[in-house]
Formats: structure tokens, sequence, C-alpha cells
């Protein structure tokens, strides 16, 4: 498996994870929401060291507690509040979990756009429904982004970092109908906002 984040990420000199991340403190905290995300949307086990779930700024102290009175700042707050909904929408949907070794479980739509730092992918449950994941490592938020689905029918928006709920600025997307325009591949493609330094998952609703 990969992506697996341990203690040996936050001890022993090396700082937090929210610390290590580039940029302002905005950019910092969604910086690490997007890694969240993207760890909980691609094969492999999600593994988090004890406070991680809330993003200290301090690395992990054997000989103190962790630092829960962060948990009254709303960044903090909002990093908390997306790993419970990450938990919850992969235990809510087999597509993100069901077929993690085997290779029908996870197909690539888009991974060769380096020039915008975009990565799009489709995890698929072994009864065919999909979720589909678009992440954008830039800080730089993109309208009219449009993005190749596996199948017709009206996309909703099932999680996005940058939700004011988790402290992100906003760029979401509800639901969108599919238009019959050939994109990277696929028969069918979405407009969309593309959220800075996010992740966008969406399932087509039946």
């Amino acid at each position: 498996f990969v992506l697996p984040l341990s203690h040996d990420e936050v001890v022993h000199g090396k700082g937090s994870l929210l610390a290590k991340m580039p940029g302002d403190v905005w950019q910092k905290f969604a910086n690490l929401r997007l890694l969240y995300g993207y760890m909980w949307a691609h094969p492999g086990k999600k593994l988090l060291f004890m406070g991680c779930e809330f993003a200290p700024w301090s690395e992990w102290n054997a000989d103190a507690s962790l630092p829960w009175e962060l948990l009254g700042h709303a960044p903090h707050a909002g990093m908390q509040r997306l790993v419970r909904d990450l938990n919850r929408v992969l235990r809510s949907h087999p597509a993100l979990y069901e077929q993690d070794t085997a290779s029908e479980g996870f197909r690539w739509i888009s991974h060769d756009d380096a020039a915008h730092s975009v990565l799009v992918f489709e995890r698929r449950a072994r009864d065919g429904r999909s979720v589909v994941v678009a992440c954008n490592f830039t800080p730089v938020a993109r309208e009219g982004w449009r993005i190749g689905v596996p199948a017709a029918g009206t996309w909703r928006e099932l999680l996005n970092t940058d939700d004011p709920v988790y402290g992100g600025s906003g760029v979401t997307n509800g639901t969108l109908p599919s238009a019959a325009l050939p994109w990277q591949g696929e028969a069918q493609s979405l407009t969309l906002r593309l959220p800075p330094l996010g992740v966008a998952m969406f399932v087509r609703v039946d």
C-alpha cells in the first residue's frame, strides 16, 4: 500500500504535518486538507497519528497532552470535521475501499496535466458504482474546468476539501449535469469549479 502517515512523520525533530506544509497559514491548512483528501480517495490504508486529525502546530510529544485547546480555533476544528467526514464518505461508498487491491478499483482519467498540477481519477466498486476525484495541487482556483466522467447523468459533489465548513474558500459545486462532450478519453464530461489546493469527489445521482 502507499501513502501511509505514521508517527515517524511527526516526531524526532521532523515537526508536525501542518508546520511542514508550504505557503502562508491558509495555504498550510489547505495543503494538509488536500493531502488528507488525496489519501482517503487513493487506494491504500488511511493512517494518521495521534492528534493529526486536528492539525497541531507542534510535533507530537510523548511527555505532554495533545493540544486539545486548538479545537477552539476554526481552522483546527475544520480539519477535525474534514477527517470525520472523510471517514463517513469512505464507509458509505464501497468504490473507495472495496477494490483497493485490484486494478479494476482504480483508473486514471487525467494524469498528465503537469502544467496545472491537476489529477483526476476514478475509484470503482464491484457493482460498477464509481467516485470521480479531482485534485488541484496549486493555490489557483480554476473556474469552468472540464473533466471526463465515465457515465452520463447528474453528478453530485460528495465532498470538497475547500468547503468553508473545513476552513476553505468555498470553491464548491453542488450538482452538475454531464455533457455529451468527449474529454480525457471519456464520452461524457463535467464543467466544474476546481478548488485551490483542494480535492473534490463526485458521485453520479441514480
